[in-house]
């Protein structure tokens, strides 16, 4: 399965990205759907978690500002980012994990998108 992730920039302080992430191939079912972030010489945090049932939760320094939203029709994964903050600048990863269909049998997959550059100006 393959993660094209979308969406990053250059914003102000106290401005908005919209993150795409659309999972693509021979996939059967999506459990999870999840965006990470990370700096450098930092550990990889999760930022937005969203289940096949919608139920969401968000990483403390997040909440309030960001949404994450799955379209499950296109298989793809948004995370709405309102008032940013400089400390919110990261390469953001998206992380999709469930079941692609063989010839035989469904099987479990996890897999990363390329990862997207957001970055808040002070």
């Amino acid at each position: 399965v393959q993660l094209q992730a979308s969406g990053g920039g250059l914003v102000q302080a106290g401005g908005s990205l919209r993150l795409s992430c659309a999972a693509s191939g021979s996939v059967f079912s999506i459990y999870t759907m999840n965006w990470y972030r990370q700096t450098p010489g930092a550990q990889r945090e999760l930022v937005a978690v969203i289940s096949s049932t919608g139920m969401t939760n968000y990483a403390d320094s997040v909440k309030g500002r960001f949404t994450i939203s799955r379209d499950n029709a296109k298989n793809t994964v948004y995370l709405q980012m309102n008032s940013l903050k400089p400390e919110d600048t990261a390469v953001y990863y998206c992380n999709v994990v469930g079941t692609i269909a063989t010839m035989t049998h469904v099987e479990p997959f996890a897999s990363w998108g390329q990862g997207t550059l957001v970055t808040v100006s002070s």
